[in-house]
């Protein structure tokens, strides 16, 4: 079946065909749409789940901790002010090793007020021991829910699924939407393996001294290593499923390039689009789209970067002192494998700064001119 869905009802299906057994959210702009939908649909009785309505996106999310540890499958979804305002419990997941799924509707933080695109407030979250992945497109966002459940629920790891606001999460697409079956066959009812349980007394989250503190992220570490393994193998699955095979990582034109540019979400589409232009005009150009940044996948990236002499980083987020959070990535990465091409880092369309084929091309042709990246950060579109 196909349906013309926008992201965020692709997220809403996503969580459909999963078979979520909780949904706690608390609503704000540009994702109320999707737990919206899942309202509907459980008032509808298409799905059987409890809908926790809360006071706040950090009660939102203490309602899936609680419910992910009494063994449900659950779900929820925010954007920018409320993520920022799970912090805290973000920690608790993702250290407490529960198999949350959160889809991000990637939205600027504030000061000044917005509600357009950027992936700042995602990925200032890098740390908090989620899983991460950014989507292209809304066929993209509804898989990419089923394979963030199969491989949270095998590691023990939540998943934050991205998603630029507007460019993405409002933009109306046709949407392949799989067999109930098929997705039944593909993510298996959740089968936790230390639940909450008066039967079965257990202590979470508490007290851990210096002697087993260590060896408790040593064995969080040790999860995401492994799941760099189990989303290629997820994805291949998937795709003997549907047809629609998922990576870490996504190329286009990258064989042969020269001066590859790197990107995550949604500008990757236009990224594509100025490759295909550069091409025509002689210039071996490329595009490595990073689907996972965490876990960092360091060897893909190293792998598809070749014989490439210069990358054009694009980063719809900014680290305040530093610069482009994926070009530093990029370079640590590389670096540690004795892999230096040149980066070019520019900062492009934060706060929903529109992005053009056209400025990226010139990106391009200012990198190839350099013999050397120069500044650690560029402005790609700042008006002056």
């Amino acid at each position: 079946m196909k349906l013309v869905l926008d992201g965020n009802h692709a997220a809403s299906y996503g969580a459909l065909l999963a078979r979520v057994q909780v949904v706690s959210a608390y609503p704000i702009t540009p994702q109320t749409q999707i737990v919206e939908r899942l309202a509907e649909f459980c008032a509808e009785g298409r799905l059987k789940a409890r809908f926790l309505e809360v006071e706040s996106e950090h009660s939102a999310l203490a309602a899936c901790i609680g419910a992910s540890q009494a063994g449900a499958r659950v779900f929820t979804a925010t954007s920018s002010q409320g993520l920022a305002l799970m912090h805290e419990l973000l920690h608790w997941a993702g250290a407490g090793r529960l198999p949350i799924v959160l889809v991000n509707v990637n939205r600027a933080l504030a000061p000044p007020w917005t509600i357009y695109a950027d992936q700042t407030d995602s990925l200032a979250q890098r740390d908090t021991g989620w899983m991460q992945i950014y989507c292209r497109s809304s066929q993209e966002v509804l898989d990419s829910v089923l394979l963030a459940y199969k491989v949270s629920e095998q590691v023990g790891l939540p998943t934050m699924l991205c998603l630029d606001a507007f460019f993405l999460s409002h933009t109306s697409e046709p949407v392949d939407i799989p067999e109930q079956g098929q997705v039944d066959e593909f993510l298996p009812p959740y089968r936790p393996g230390l639940p909450l349980d008066p039967a079965r007394p257990h202590a979470f989250g508490g007290l851990a001294g210096s002697d087993v503190f260590m060896e408790i992220r040593h064995a969080a570490q040790a999860a995401m290593d492994e799941a760099l393994g189990l989303i290629e193998k997820a994805g291949k699955e998937y795709g003997a499923l549907t047809g629609r095979h998922y990576g870490l990582v996504e190329t286009y034109r990258a064989e042969d390039a020269t001066i590859l540019l790197v990107a995550m979400g949604a500008i990757a589409t236009t990224a594509e689009a100025a490759v295909d232009e550069l091409r025509e005009t002689g210039m071996a150009a490329g595009l490595l789209r990073v689907r996972v940044f965490r876990p960092f996948p360091a060897e893909a990236v190293a792998r598809c970067v070749g014989g490439a002499e210069k990358l054009v980083a694009l980063d719809r987020n900014l680290s305040l002192g530093s610069g482009g959070i994926l070009a530093a990535e990029l370079r640590a990465a590389l670096a540690a494998r004795d892999l230096v091409p040149g980066i070019w880092n520019y900062v492009a369309g934060i706060g929903g700064r529109d992005v053009t084929p056209e400025a990226i091309m010139g990106a391009c042709r200012q990198a190839e001119t350099e013999a050397a990246p120069g500044p650690a950060i560029r402005w790609l579109g700042l008006r002056t």
